[in-house]
């Protein structure tokens, strides 16, 4: 980990919020072919040089201004505001294509997505005109929600209090990917009647300070680290009513899931690719096989033809979640509906980490000693693969489809699941 960022100012010290470039406007997709060839064109611009951002931890604002330059930030916002409303089968495979060219740049966004569903869901009509027309313009959600010594990713402590008429709000949250580089903030927080509400609150607030202290050894460029508040004024207009969402069937949860999902996906996708190149042009074959290449050794092949399989079934059960989702957002979320639209999601987030860890492990294998050489950086996929997957474990998506088949059992309601 260096010690100076990528914003020129001691690791872990308060960092600039703005882009490395003149924001750029932004494009507005209107379907979701479009969605997918920007999706595919900005790939091409992320996956050069992926490697040395991770190696040198050279944060991606640039990169994060040609995504809102592109247009891909307002994919999901719904028609009547202006925007493509693409599916989730696209949703997903845009995140998968994103993050198989650079994982980290593939996470950022990830709450900016998730808290659009949110707004969508619970926004007032005031609140989805005003942020709906943000995101179109290219600007980014980012995210500061879990807290740091808490019981569980759940358990908020940070209050949001009324003070001499004004609301306000003091504390400090962590694991907050896309805070560093966003517009606004959204925050989740306590109100005075001890109900979970969220703020979107912009980023160049008084008293609101980002601060570059990620220091995971995987997703390295994602900057997920602090935010603090020092007395932040909210704007009332600005906070949802996250409490509704835990009495009433939403796809909340779910669209935060499959979004995950996708990025492990990617990630997988990234890993097979580089096994293919570097046994087919670096790799010697072992020498009880007896042959000239690494890639006519029979076991090399045989498990290669494995992570293809193991690939293939992880996108082919992702692409059948996001088609659940459509199908239940089309005709209502219920209870009913809402736990299955959870357990599809669910199997594809088991069948896309376990595709991720096992082929960013196997790349090794397959690749021999020359691979775990620093100047590659291939240990970058198993690096991205293990932090990430740690969002949630699976070990609990296994409970929850198993107590649903068996017993009948609604899995909970949070982001999680």
């Amino acid at each position: 980990m260096n010690d100076i960022s990528h914003t020129g100012v001691p690791h872990g010290q308060p960092a600039n919020p703005g882009d490395s470039s003149a924001r750029r406007e932004a494009h507005v997709i209107g379907s979701d072919a479009e969605a997918l060839a920007a999706a595919d064109r900005l790939a091409l611009q992320l996956s050069g040089g992926a490697a040395a951002r991770d190696q040198q931890r050279r944060l991606p604002h640039e990169e994060l201004a040609l995504f809102s330059a592109s247009g891909l930030g307002g994919i999901t916002v719904p028609r009547e505001y202006g925007g493509a409303d693409v599916s989730f089968v696209t949703l997903a495979e845009v995140f998968a294509i994103l993050s198989e060219a650079d994982p980290s740049v593939g996470q950022i966004p990830q709450n900016h997505f998730g808290f659009l569903n949110v707004i969508r869901t619970l926004g007032s009509e005031s609140q989805k005109r005003r942020y709906f027309a943000g995101v179109l313009a290219g600007k980014r959600l980012g995210n500061a929600g879990p807290e740091r010594g808490s019981r569980n990713t759940t358990d908020i402590q940070t209050r949001l209090t009324r003070v001499d008429g004004q609301l306000r709000v003091s504390g400090r949250k962590f694991y907050s990917t896309g805070a560093l580089f966003a517009d606004w903030v959204p925050t989740k927080l306590l109100d005075d009647e001890g109900r979970m509400v969220a703020a979107i609150i912009e980023r160049d607030t008084p008293g609101l300070t980002v601060i570059d202290d990620w220091s995971g050894f995987g997703q390295r460029t994602t900057a997920s680290g602090s935010v603090l508040f020092n007395d932040v004024v909210v704007d009332p207009d600005s906070v949802l009513p996250l409490w509704q969402s835990a009495g009433e069937p939403s796809l909340i949860g779910p669209v935060s899931q499959i979004i995950q999902a996708a990025i492990d996906a990617g990630i997988a996708r990234a890993a097979v690719r580089e096994t293919v190149r570097f046994v087919r042009e670096q790799a010697r074959p072992w020498i009880d096989a007896k042959v000239d290449n690494a890639g006519d050794d029979p076991y090399v092949i045989r498990d290669t033809g494995q992570l293809y399989i193991e690939l293939h079934a992880a996108d082919a059960v992702l692409e059948r979640a996001a088609r659940a989702l459509d199908r239940i957002r089309a005709s209502g979320v219920t209870a009913q509906t809402q736990a299955e639209a959870s357990i599809a999601v669910a199997k594809a987030k088991v069948l896309t980490t376990e595709a991720a860890l096992n082929s960013a492990e196997k790349l090794f294998e397959l690749s021999g000693s020359r691979a775990v050489l620093s100047a590659s950086n291939l240990d970058r996929h198993w690096r991205n693969a293990r932090v990430h997957t740690l969002h949630d474990p699976v070990r609990w998506k296994y409970f929850a489809i198993g107590n649903y088949l068996l017993n009948g059992v609604l899995p909970q309601r949070h982001a999680w699941i």
